[in-house]
């Protein structure tokens, strides 16, 4: 049996794609495909964990809002009290704004990028009010969606948090932190560079590659029971301890999801708790989240820092607004001021280039976080298949959305997206 996981399956589907038209998102409406309906499910309309259908296109649809139900998860308890209600003032008129795809010459409209989009749910904030908030497919005011990679930012923002705290020294080396990892790559690597993805890994995240390292990371996070034949790494910290140094480290930014991952050991050693406990104590209760979010965990009981969390599209609303009033909301100050400034000043944008993300020009990456260094000092968290946390400070809006794009990479979404963002900033500005 092939070994599934969230992570090994979420760019495999796009590979097959390029030799078909894919749905477009109307025509793949969860509830016009009808998967898991029924007493049993039709055979045709069954997905599974176990045989990777789950995250097939245009199952995945639905599978984003239901992902409890395929892998065991933790909870990130929600608060019990103190629970945050945002005022509305809805502008209908965001829908009709007009911008220019990249690389396109034919403008088209919010409204019509959404669809373009594959979106799930999208809520616009200006100034703390909801002024645009739609739901498709599967997705409901009340539910979760996976986030995938918005995950790690989530991770990042904890440790931005523990090095203001004094808590962490983002100059020691991981292995002053956990020892387990001092033969590894990551062992000679500081705080700050795992943080900002600066370390030099003998690593391949190519999904097009069936020996690439990734699977062998799916591998030991999968929670299905193992073959018997099968001799690999158990769980996410195990494989961690395997990975080699391919250079020198703090030389360049290299996207890799086990850095996150190590940095959510890093965090767990120093705190005493695990990832999804100690968000809730720290960020998603005093933020007031109404409801429960949860992390996808392999079969040692450990979340997957890198990619795992679901959450409900409001409660994300929460964080990021939060996030844009340097810490402050609900009536408290959740996270210290000096943390949101390390993440607002970005990362080296010289190391950032070498990733060669031609959409992403002049950005950089710090605690997690991509930094747009933009006329408006706009920053993001991002993650495959559309989903995004968009925080402009200069126009005073935060911008999320849930998607099910069929392609996993941004560069599916960045044209339809990234010019979206500062049209609906542009106009919010002159509110």
């Amino acid at each position: 049996m092939k070994h599934f996981s969230i992570l090994s399956i979420a760019l495999l589907i796009s590979m097959n794609l390029n030799a078909q038209q894919p749905l477009t998102a109307e025509q793949s409406d969860p509830k016009i495909m009808g998967w898991m309906k029924g007493f049993p499910p039709a055979k045709d309309r069954t997905v599974s964990l176990f045989d990777g259908t789950f995250f097939e296109f245009p199952a995945l649809r639905y599978s984003v809002c239901h992902m409890r139900e395929f892998f065991p998860t933790k909870v990130v308890k929600s608060a019990d009290k103190d629970r945050y209600q945002f005022d509305e003032a809805l502008d209908s008129a965001i829908s009709k704004i007009e911008f220019m795809p990249l690389g396109e010459k034919k403008a088209m409209t919010f409204e019509e990028s959404l669809a373009k989009n594959y979106t799930d749910g999208v809520l616009i904030l200006h100034k703390g009010k909801v002024v645009y908030e739609r739901y498709f497919g599967e997705l409901t005011a009340d539910g979760t969606h996976a986030v995938m990679s918005v995950s790690k930012t989530f991770t990042g923002t904890l440790g931005a948090m523990l090095l203001a705290e004094g808590i962490l020294d983002e100059h020691k080396l991981v292995k002053e932190y956990v020892p387990e990892l001092a033969n590894s790559a990551f062992g000679d690597a500081t705080v700050r560079q795992v943080l900002d993805m600066t370390t030099s890994l003998d690593y391949s995240e190519d999904y097009a590659d069936p020996k690439a390292d990734v699977w062998i990371f799916s591998a030991a996070g999968n929670p299905t029971p193992l073959p018997k034949d099968y001799t690999g790494p158990t769980n996410y910290y195990e494989y961690l301890e395997t990975v080699k140094k391919a250079g020198e480290h703090g030389k360049a930014f290299g996207y890799k999801t086990i850095n996150t991952d190590a940095m959510g050991w890093i965090i767990s050693k120093v705190t005493g708790k695990n990832i999804p406990d100690l968000l809730s104590e720290r960020i998603w209760r005093p933020i007031g989240a109404n409801y429960d979010g949860y992390y996808q965990i392999d079969r040692a009981g450990i979340a997957f820092a890198g990619g795992g969390f679901n959450a409900n599209l409001r409660d994300l609303g929460m964080f990021g607004e939060m996030i844009r009033n340097n810490g402050y909301f609900n009536g408290k100050q959740v996270l210290p001021k000096a943390a949101i400034a390390d993440i607002r000043k970005g990362g080296k944008q010289a190391d950032f280039a070498k990733a060669g993300y031609s959409n992403l020009k002049n950005w950089s990456y710090r605690n997690m976080w991509w930094m747009s260094h933009n006329a408006n000092g706009a920053f993001s968290a991002r993650g495959v298949h559309g989903q995004t946390i968009y925080i402009d400070p200069k126009a005073e809006m935060v911008f999320i959305r849930l998607a099910s794009h069929h392609t996993a990479s941004n560069t599916a979404n960045d044209p339809y997206s990234l010019p979206a963002y500062q049209a609906v900033a542009d106009y919010l500005m002159k509110k």
